[in-house]
């Protein structure tokens, strides 16, 4: 499995440790490469494509809060990021929702919560069924 992963400056630091958290895992690194302030919009939209394209199975972003980056990867067409808080929302996101990109806030979140949540995110399957459809409205919305 290949990972995409993200961020602006405020979600660099949590991004990096991510990286070798994830060595089990093919990752590509989608940047930032510092601490220097960027605009989140740049890194999600580079994620997102890649997720859509099928370049990475999976995107990863972070930033501060992880609001701004969630906003951003989910304006690119066929993308569901999911801002998540917690192993449950981790979980039920991928089952339920089908979410291709899970979002961090890299200075709301203690590392040990992001490691768990990311476990979670990338080792849970989308149940499909009435979810399914659910999914499809949302991807209609798209079309309209």
């Amino acid at each position: 499995m290949k990972i995409g992963l993200a961020s602006d400056h405020g979600g660099f630091e949590m991004k990096e440790e991510i990286k070798g958290y994830l060595k089990d895992y093919e990752v590509e690194d989608y940047g930032t490469y510092s601490t220097e302030s960027v605009d989140y919009p740049d890194y999600g939209k580079k994620l997102a494509e890649a997720v859509i394209s099928k370049e990475v199975d999976f995107g990863i972003a972070f930033c501060g809060t992880g609001i701004g980056i969630s906003i951003s990867c989910n304006k690119v067409k066929g993308i569901r990021a999911a801002l998540c808080f917690n192993e449950y929302m981790a979980r039920k996101t991928r089952e339920h929702n089908n979410a291709n990109i899970l979002c961090i806030g890299g200075r709301t979140t203690g590392i040990e919560i992001a490691k768990a949540m990311i476990d979670e995110f990338l080792n849970t399957d989308f149940e499909g069924g009435r979810h399914q459809k659910r999914v499809d409205k949302i991807c209609k919305m798209e079309e309209e």
